[in-house]
């Protein structure tokens, strides 16, 4: 993932952007090497109340409905208009978003601090807005016969940094599973013939969320051709002092680890090489808009957005190797809640920024899978994102030739040219890996829930066999987690394990449950409002303890870690629905004390992630 303002350029940018060099001799990119773009943008989302009448109250017309939206929203504009006039800018309804949500263009960019302030001033304004925000944009963050299987892809078979595909693929391959590769589109591979989702008439059933023409470059807006034209820009044209960059790619690079066909002597195996890819083009020249990306989520996850043809090719597992930086907006909050309602997973990138995953977007959004990176050695890639809210690491490579995730690309440097394969490096290229797992899971388990495959996921997870701090419950596990979906047993082994609070009684410090290892995810339960539980954790000096506790819709757990003598140490108190993350460095050995209590919501069960 690559940090940029509009939502992330496909992770592909910035930490793994590589020439399009083919064949073996392409390096991994440089993960330092790309300047991130300016945090500016000229849209804002702004989502009014459901159901309201204080419009027509206001306006005082009796007329049709669609008569009185049409009047309100023009009023509104107005309003917006006003607010937006001493930043020196006109503002124009774009559309409505999958999410019934409004996004708003000015004619000027301004920075996101920028936006962010009007966007308060216009929620003050209105009593009738839910929220309002920037539309940021986002940006990239990369035993069969095929001939570079052996030599190239060490992150499939390796037993240090390798996920365990070949054992995996005698249990399942992905059939009858369709993977959303939510990015800047495609390319018509050699290696990815026949693997794309397609229509009744048999062509790529894809489609381009794209709006903004200078964006998209492909001569149109949204349509449905998710074919990638190339996301090259020049010198300054992202921006001032912004250094130009050659065309990524990045959404084949990605379909190729996911899905790349296997044993047909052609370049590379995907994990799940019998699925399908459903390639949904949000990314372009200088990223993607976060309006956008949010209706693809909802369109591939078979959710409707207005004025786009139902998808007949439904995901079970959305890949989002993008991001940028802010913590989770609600335009893409709602997205992805409406995604897993509907059944289906959604995994993305921790980020290339090297720091807290907390403060990136999708990253931060409650219920997604966040991946951080791993190298060759199985310790935590120079550049991944990391912190509580991190799920698993999978192998997305490091600098040097040889080292980085090998996949499909194409060789031209700006417009398309051959096919090629190379060398990328990034959370983006970590990220395909858990979602060509995420579809081998479902393959043999249709009926199982997003909630279902993310544990799965996380506690079959293998210990690192290197240092990799706040990187979640292990490395990706593909057999093990195979094995645990269909019988409940055949955890990674240290990587991740299921505990259950064993007494109802652990509601002091005094008679916490003792949880002895890390990457433990805890089944446990508030039987009433008044109840809480404690779990004794024992630190030696300088080390780390992570805590995630996920909030169903409506509910509010909160979190909270003593010492020995009472004294809070770090606390998690989010709104209900989100997930609680903590993160905290003990400076002496001793035992800590993590606590969940009830806030609001009603009783329930709970799963509380330790890590350390």
């Amino acid at each position: 993932m690559m940090r940029l303002t509009k939502l992330s350029r496909a992770l592909a940018l910035g930490v793994f952007a590589v020439s399009s060099a083919a064949y073996a001799g392409a390096p991994a990119t440089d993960v330092n090497a790309k300047q991130p773009l300016p945090e500016q943008t000229d849209r804002l989302i702004v989502k009014y109340k459901d159901g309201s009448v204080a419009v027509q109250q206001k306006l005082g017309v009796a007329v049709q409905a669609h008569a009185v939206a049409s009047d309100a929203l023009s009023t509104r504009t107005q309003s917006l208009q006003q607010l937006a006039a001493p930043w020196g800018a006109r503002v124009s309804l774009l559309r409505q978003t999958g999410t019934g949500a409004h996004v708003f263009k000015l004619d000027r960019q301004l920075s996101v601090d920028q936006l962010r302030d009007l966007a308060t001033q216009i929620k003050a304004s209105d009593a009738n807005v839910e929220y309002v925000e920037p539309d940021r944009k986002m940006y990239a963050l990369a035993t069969p016969t095929d001939p570079y299987y052996a030599t190239n892809q060490w992150d499939l078979f390796e037993t240090t940094g390798g996920i365990r595909a070949p054992a995996a693929w005698d249990q399942s391959t992905g059939t009858n599973v369709v993977v959303a590769v939510i990015d800047t589109g495609y390319r018509p591979h050699a290696d990815l013939a026949g693997q794309w989702a397609v229509n009744s008439s048999g062509a790529v059933a894809g489609y381009d969320f794209i709006a903004d023409t200078a964006v998209s470059v492909d001569g149109n807006a949204r349509d449905a051709d998710a074919l990638d034209p190339g996301d090259y820009y020049a010198t300054n044209a992202c921006g001032s002092g912004i250094p130009g960059s050659n065309s990524s790619w990045h959404g084949t690079h990605v379909s190729g680890t996911i899905a790349a066909k296997a044993n047909n002597s052609l370049g590379i195996a995907g994990i799940a090489y019998n699925a399908k890819i459903l390639p949904v083009r949000v990314l372009g020249k200088c990223g993607g808009y976060t309006s956008d990306i949010a209706d693809g989520i909802t369109w591939a996850s078979g959710g409707t957005v207005s004025g786009i043809p139902a998808n007949t090719n439904v995901a079970k597992v959305l890949n989002l190797s993008l991001g940028g930086s802010g913590s989770c907006d609600s335009t893409t909050q709602a997205a992805v809640t409406g995604a897993r309602s509907r059944g289906s997973s959604v995994i993305v990138a921790a980020g290339n920024s090297a720091a807290n995953a907390a403060n990136y977007s999708p990253a931060s959004c409650s219920g997604v899978v966040t991946v951080a990176a791993t190298n060759r050695s199985g310790g935590r890639a120079s550049y991944s994102n990391y912190g509580s809210i991190v799920a698993l690491a999978a192998p997305g490579g490091d600098s040097g030739t040889g080292n980085g995730i090998y996949s499909t690309l194409n060789a031209g440097t700006t417009t398309p040219g051959a096919d090629s394969y190379a060398y990328y490096s990034g959370t983006s290229m970590a990220t395909p890996h858990v979602a060509g797992v995420a579809a081998l899971l479902y393959s043999v388990k249709p009926s199982a829930t997003p909630d279902e495959i993310t544990a799965a996921l996380k506690n079959s997870a293998r210990a690192f066999p290197a240092t990799c701090s706040q990187c979640g419950s292990g490395i990706l596990d593909a057999n093990a987690a195979i094995t645990l979906i269909l019988t409940g047993t055949g955890g990674g082994g240290g990587g991740g394990t299921a505990i259950t609070e064993t007494t109802a009684s652990n509601n002091t410090r005094a008679t916490a449950q003792v949880i002895a290892a890390p990457g433990g995810t805890i089944s446990g339960s508030l039987s009433s409002t008044t109840d809480t539980d404690y779990y004794a954790v024992t630190l030696t000096a300088g080390q780390t303890l992570t805590a995630s506790l996920p909030n169903a819709s409506g509910v509010d757990y909160d979190l909270y870690v003593y010492n020995s003598s009472g004294t809070t140490l770090a606390s998690g108190t989010k709104s209900a629905g989100l997930t609680e993350s903590i993160s905290y460095t003990t400076s002496t050995a001793g035992t800590v004390y993590v606590r969940v209590t009830y806030y609001s919501g009603g009783a329930g069960s709970y799963a509380l992630t330790l890590g350390w």
